[in-house]
């Protein structure tokens, strides 16, 4: 027990608890501020903006504390650290070649913020990936689409990229309908849903519109409205104008052609 006492109680075990608390408590206060800062921002843009520079400087100050500390616990314990720093020095201009990749992603990072592509909260599309920025690191950009996929691209490979919060988001609802249905009781019912969907949340009143007749299928006549809203809701409100259009035409007894199959079976002689 005296030895166990003994052992606690050196200079080199309680500085060592005394760093690590040190360092906890100094990233942890960073953070505090940081969010602090983000909520004074006085638009949506800024704060967006503000939470991904403060996000990279996170990253930054959680390797720096964790090195210092590092170092400062080396020393307690006699280690040469001076030695280290220098070995250090010789190691990182060995191993630049081999970090290249590393340094391109940080580099890229910067120039990502300096350059305005976008920041944590705005929606993307990168090829054929659409989704909303999740993640914004020193190596890497998380994207997460409206399935929950994460999509995670190192920032070298970022050279082009959609924004599509930098202006409203629309989506082009089909509807097809069966010929036989009157064109001006189709009209009806569906201004009346557009006039709901204008309703919503950051929709755009003027933009939203019924756009009428759009093509003539096989078996159907394919009406059409269009939504602007925010990035942010357009899935949503695309899924709730589906389902809204539905429970018009099911009221109003409407009908939606789907494909049906005959069977004919032959009579035995």
């Amino acid at each position: 027990m005296e030895t166990f006492i003994e052992f606690i109680t050196k200079k080199e075990v309680i500085g060592t608890v005394i760093t690590l608390f040190v360092a906890y408590i100094s990233y942890h206060l960073l953070t505090f501020v940081a969010d602090k800062f983000i909520i004074k921002s006085k638009t949506e843009f800024e704060k967006k903006r503000k939470r991904t520079v403060i996000e990279l400087l996170k990253a930054v100050f959680k390797w720096l504390v964790m090195l210092l500390a590092i170092i400062v616990i080396l020393d307690m314990f006699g280690i040469n650290v001076s030695s280290i720093v220098a070995s250090l020095g010789i190691a990182s201009a060995v191993g630049a070649l081999s970090f290249q990749d590393t340094l391109k992603d940080v580099i890229s990072g910067a120039a990502i913020i300096m350059d305005n592509y976008f920041v944590v909260g705005d929606f993307v599309r990168f090829g054929d990936f659409t989704g909303q920025i999740i993640e914004f690191g020193l190596k890497s950009t998380k994207i997460m689409n409206v399935d929950g996929e994460v999509k995670i691209i190192a920032n070298r490979n970022i050279t082009e990229v959609v924004n599509l919060s930098q202006k409203a988001a629309s989506a082009m609802i089909k509807i097809p309908t069966a010929y036989e249905e009157k064109s001006a009781k189709v009209d009806k019912v569906l201004e009346k849903v557009v006039e709901e969907i204008k309703t919503w949340e950051t929709v755009n009143q003027t933009k939203t519109s019924y756009l009428g007749i759009t093509e003539f299928q096989d078996s159907s006549v394919t009406y059409a409205i269009r939504i602007y809203c925010s990035p942010g809701k357009i899935w949503a409100y695309k899924w709730a104008a589906l389902r809204l259009i539905k429970e018009q035409y099911e009221k109003n007894k409407i009908k939606i052609p789907y494909n049906q199959i005959e069977v004919h079976n032959a009579r035995k002689k």
